[in-house]
């Protein structure tokens, strides 16, 4: 009889909801030195390395004629988006264990609530998108205009796997030492820094089974354009 009636308390704890999620944002940066400013020092960083040893040192190719750094970026900023989403989720009931022992509300509002900060943290970092836009006078095409589909397809692809290992991690604890590692090797064989068509044709397939990959190519094709393509085989598999 309680799951007949799940989805509609879910609405009924919407503010709940709200509170959780805005909770969680401000506990993120509280007692921080420079605050939300973590959100852009993160991305920048990284940018930073990426474009020094993949760049410079390794010299991978990449699409089109697209500033190497804007390349770079538009992985990174979905990246951050997934990892963070799939962190938080993934130990959301841990973290709320003394609330969920107490008093009932649907459990799905607490990992949804936690992945609110992932997406603060996406809206502050695009800032520095913004700023190498106006660097390099490189102005989007229409496909701009389908970043909001990416964004709720990498919201997807991390809270997917952040419900299921949220459930396991009550259980079997050892998974919270697994995700720091699968975020840690994540971020290297995804094509963060660099272009997916540097994996030969034979592998893409295989290699889109990595559900990042398509939003990563999205995010790209969104905001470069032309200089990006989507190989769509891969995308669906991805999206699927």
């Amino acid at each position: 009889m309680a799951e007949r009636y799940y989805w509609k308390d879910l609405w009924k704890y919407r503010e709940l909801f709200l509170v959780l999620a805005l909770r969680d944002v401000s506990v993120r940066y509280k007692q921080t030195i420079v605050g939300l400013a973590w959100a852009l020092i993160q991305p920048l960083l990284t940018l930073i390395v990426f474009v020094i040893i993949f760049g410079h040192l390794a010299k991978l190719p990449h699409e089109g004629n697209a500033p190497y750094a804007l390349l770079v970026l538009t992985g990174i900023l979905p990246w951050q988006l997934f990892s963070t989403a799939l962190s938080g989720a993934s130990s959301s009931l841990l973290g709320n264990a003394n609330l969920i022992s107490k008093v009932y509300f649907p459990r799905l509002i607490v990992p949804v609530a936690s992945v609110v900060v992932s997406i603060v943290d996406f809206l502050l970092s695009f800032a520095i998108l913004l700023v190498l836009i106006l660097w390099y006078q490189f102005i989007p095409g229409w496909q701009i205009l389908t970043l909001p589909i990416f964004i709720i397809m990498a919201f997807l692809a991390s809270l997917g796997p952040g419900l299921l290992i949220a459930a396991l991690n009550v259980k079997y604890r050892d998974f919270r030492y697994v995700i720091p590692f699968i975020v840690q090797l994540g971020l290297y064989i995804s094509p963060v820094g660099f272009s997916s068509t540097v994996v030969p044709a034979e592998w893409r397939l295989l290699y889109s089974l990595n559900p990042v990959v398509g939003v990563i190519e999205g995010f790209r094709w969104a905001i470069l354009g032309g200089e990006s393509q989507i190989f769509l085989p891969g995308f669906l598999v991805s999206f699927g």
